[in-house]
């Protein structure tokens, strides 16, 4: 039985529309020609344009059915620019191009794919030098023998690239995103990920808890499950940070203190991943990528140490790349931050992201208190008894703020 298709009107992308009118209209008017006088005028209540048309798209309920034959269905394992590497269900690799229409109907996403999608893809290629299943892998331990892989992370040999080419046409809808604002727009860091494993650490560079209460934020806006993991416990005393682990897990937030040096703390890291996607983020430097080495051996991904004229990190991951574990589950790599911004947040949901303020919010005196400036206010009160973290209030209003604006 042939499934049925129906149409749905969606909104055009804003840059791909052509002015409204001409803009010579006072270099006509100034020529002296009297061309300006017969020029159109009059009003019209909708705008005549690109700007005010919508573009009619032709779905099918069968998703594995496209325009042009039978689609596959694979996962988004990395993308590179304009190309995405993506692992069919059968473990072939495509490397794939993404269909206009999707990049025209992303009005507010940075980019219309991200690691993690679960994709619909149209074969246009054929796979070139492969005698059996292509599987991707993220790399071998130094002199291992056998295929490399090129600058887009595909496996090649000695008579060229290992991989299929495709064109993604659909995106499944996504849950357990890990999202961020850029530039006004929308990124999607990850998709379709159960956790979320905010990398900080102590020294090298310093610890920043107004970026953990962020990274828990973006966790709970995506539906994500956080987990706090507190690197490079071999260069600090332990103990000094024992107050701030006790406070995360009071919030129900386990936290793990770990050293990729030593392999403290990695074990029970290990255990907190398997069977489970999660997403390593963090700023640069702090040891993602050193702490996903010791978590599987022979992953060999690359790593950097830290600045030794500002203390900062250096940008060793460029792109985020999803990784299959031998002990069971998904991690993805991510490049390292430097802000992270909430995106699309509204003032008044940021007080959900604070879990202790729960008990305080009923009892303040307007319904709709936004616990910054007003009088009779539950929340402050709380603050002031310390029965609600000052530094936790204070990155409260950093982000109530920034909603705001």
């Amino acid at each position: 039985m042939a499934s049925k298709k129906k149409k749905v009107r969606v909104e055009m992308k804003k840059n791909r529309a052509k002015p409204p009118r001409g803009n010579d209209l006072t270099r006509v008017f100034g020529d002296g020609t009297g061309a300006a006088d017969d020029a159109e005028s009059g009003e019209r209540v909708r705008a005549k344009g690109d700007l005010s048309r919508r573009r009619t798209v032709v779905e099918s309920d069968d998703p594995a059915e496209g325009d042009a034959g039978p689609l596959v269905r694979g996962r988004v394992l990395r993308v590179h620019g304009l190309a995405s590497v993506v692992e069919a269900d059968d473990g072939t690799v495509y490397r794939c191009a993404v269909r206009r229409l999707l990049k025209t109907l992303a009005t507010d996403e940075r980019n219309a794919v991200a690691t993690g999608d679960i994709v619909w893809l149209r074969p246009s290629g054929v796979i070139s030098h492969q005698s059996s299943v292509i599987r991707q892998t993220p790399g071998g331990p130094p002199g291992a023998e056998g295929p490399s892989t090129d600058d887009q992370g595909l496996m090649t040999n000695d008579q060229g690239p290992m991989t299929a080419e495709g064109l993604i046409t659909r995106v499944e809808p996504r849950h357990g995103v890990l999202t961020r604002e850029s530039r006004r727009r929308e990124h999607v860091l990850v998709a379709n990920v159960d956790q979320l494993a905010i990398v900080i650490s102590l020294v090298q560079p310093d610890l920043k808890p107004h970026l953990i209460d962020r990274y828990l934020a973006a966790a709970y806006q995506g539906g994500l499950n956080p987990i706090l993991c507190l690197n490079k416990a071999d260069l600090a005393d332990p103990a000094e940070f024992q107050p701030l682990v006790g406070a995360y897990a009071q919030l129900g937030v386990p936290a793990v203190l770990t050293s990729a040096q030593t392999g403290a703390g990695v074990g029970r890291l290990r255990e907190l991943l398997r069977g489970r996607a999660t997403v390593f983020s963090g700023q640069s430097g702090v040891g993602k990528s050193s702490l996903l080495n010791a978590i599987e051996p022979g992953l060999a991904l690359a790593v950097k140490s830290v600045s030794e004229v500002n203390q900062k990190g250096r940008h060793t991951t460029t792109y985020a790349q999803l990784i299959k574990l031998a002990t069971g589950g998904w991690v993805v790599d991510t490049p390292g931050v430097r802000q992270l911004a909430l995106w699309d947040a509204q003032p008044g949901a940021v007080e959900g992201f604070f879990g202790e303020f729960r008990p305080f919010v009923p009892l303040c005196t307007f319904p709709d208190c936004s616990h910054t400036h007003e009088g009779g206010c539950a929340v402050k009160a709380a603050v002031a008894r310390r029965q609600v973290s000052a530094r936790r209030y204070h990155s409260y209003l950093g982000m109530f703020r920034g909603a705001a604006e």
